[in-house]
């Protein structure tokens, strides 16, 4: 009895092992972020003023606002700023940024307008030293961080502060291995579940199991959503929190928790009050 006793505690005690190392983020090390960051740039379709184009990102620095935004790779390794998997929301192209070179993408406009998908260079260029979110997007496979050199060798030209993020860890872990200096995050949300490695990630990433590979310096995480493993991940090792997306007027009322907020416009959120918190963690 007293055996098997032993060796359940045991396995307890590996158990637990196990899960605070799967969810331990990056030690805390001091790094600057802005309370408020315009979510794909401070775009409104209304205005003519498509998400990730460079007019959102003008408007955004014009108020000082820091930014959100996304990159891809093209076909001929071009680091662009744009969302989606594929073309057709904001384009009407059937494709991926993957299957065209950049030169291709320039004759595309989006939703209509006169703005193009434009290069991560001159969004930097655009707006010139505001804080930024650099979303790295997964293209071709969970192993594929192929746009992370080129991105990064972009990122050192900037006079500003840019943060990274991802919903892929290997993306982290290749920030993690390579350039440990910049301040990386873990992206998460609930993910529908789905069969076989599908199902795996829905249950790993929103627990936050996947902190192992990446070990992020914060956590960007759906502000609606919530899991054990996340709650256990705050309540352990308090990691800085970035909330997204902020859409709703009433949004903000719900993120207590979080330091820093996404935001796209319709989100009741007094910008000239809020931009003024500026944060820094140890």
């Amino acid at each position: 009895m007293i055996v098997l006793l032993s060796s359940l505690l045991i396995l307890l005690l590996l158990i637990l092992f196990l899960l605070l190392f799967a969810l331990k983020p990056n030690k805390k090390r001091r790094f600057a972020f802005d309370r408020l960051y315009a979510h794909r740039g401070y775009f409104n379709e209304a205005m003519g003023i498509p998400e990730n184009s460079l007019a959102a990102f003008k408007r955004a620095a014009s108020l000082g606002l820091g930014v959100e935004l996304d990159v891809q790779r093209t076909k001929d390794d071009r680091i662009v700023v744009f969302h989606d998997g594929d073309l057709r929301r904001m384009c009407g192209v059937n494709g991926r940024i993957a299957d065209f070179t950049y030169q291709e993408l320039s004759a595309f406009r989006l939703k209509g307008t006169e703005e193009k998908i434009p290069l991560f260079e001159e969004v930097l260029e655009v707006l010139g030293g505001v804080s930024i979110v650099c979303e790295i997007k997964e293209q071709g496979g969970l192993r594929n961080t192929s746009a992370c050199p080129l991105t990064v060798a972009l990122i050192d030209t900037y006079q500003g502060n840019i943060i990274v993020e991802s919903f892929n860890p290997f993306i982290l872990g290749w920030f993690k291995k390579n350039r440990p200096d910049i301040i990386r995050g873990q992206l998460a949300c609930r993910m529908k579940w789905g069969k076989g490695k599908e199902a795996v990630r829905a249950f790993m990433l929103p627990n936050l199991f996947v902190n192992a590979i990446g070990r992020p310096d914060f956590i960007a995480y759906c502000y609606k959503d919530d899991a054990w493993g996340y709650r256990l991940c705050r309540t352990l090792f308090s990691p800085v929190l970035i909330a997204w997306t902020l859409r709703d007027p009433s949004a903000a009322d719900a993120c207590g928790i979080y330091e820093s907020l996404i935001f796209e416009e319709p989100a009741k959120i007094d910008i000239k009050k809020e931009n003024h918190v500026k944060g820094s963690a140890l």
